[in-house]
């Protein structure tokens, strides 16, 4: 490895440790149902987000829910003195991208068969401070 690539991944690795964020791999929900339930809580501050998830109806917004506890964790794990009520943390940004497919097949009229598409996503989100933000403002 060269002295620039090293010197470009120790500075991604130093500008991670102060990001907080979570990533689910491999959830079997489709990557546009869990869009529509990522667009709901994108902005949110975390308390409010949680609530948001908590009455939803939608089946995805457990798994985001889950996800967002643990990111919040795992801010909880590198701040340890700090409070979550006085930190103002919210959703600075949450991903969905999509994960592999599984094909099955079904049986179709005439001895044809159809293809189904058993999809699956990623989720990557990410806490931000509204405290620090206004102090490099």
């Amino acid at each position: 490895m060269g002295a620039r690539k090293r010197n470009k991944a120790n500075e991604a690795k130093e500008a991670k440790k102060t990001q907080y964020f979570a990533v689910l791999r491999d959830c079997p929900t489709s990557p546009r149902k869990m869009r529509l339930v990522a667009d709901m809580v994108r902005g949110m501050e975390v308390n409010r987000a949680l609530d948001v998830l908590k009455f939803s109806s939608k089946e995805a917004s457990r798994k985001v829910e889950k996800l967002l506890l643990s990111a919040v964790a795992n801010w909880q794990a590198k701040n340890e003195g700090s409070r979550l009520e006085e930190s103002n943390l919210y959703v600075n940004g949450i991903n969905v991208d999509s994960g592999r497919v599984l094909k099955r097949l079904r049986p179709a009229p005439q001895g044809r068969a159809h293809r189904i598409r058993k999809r699956s996503n990623h989720v990557t989100l990410s806490l931000g401070s509204k405290n620090i933000e206004n102090e490099n403002a």
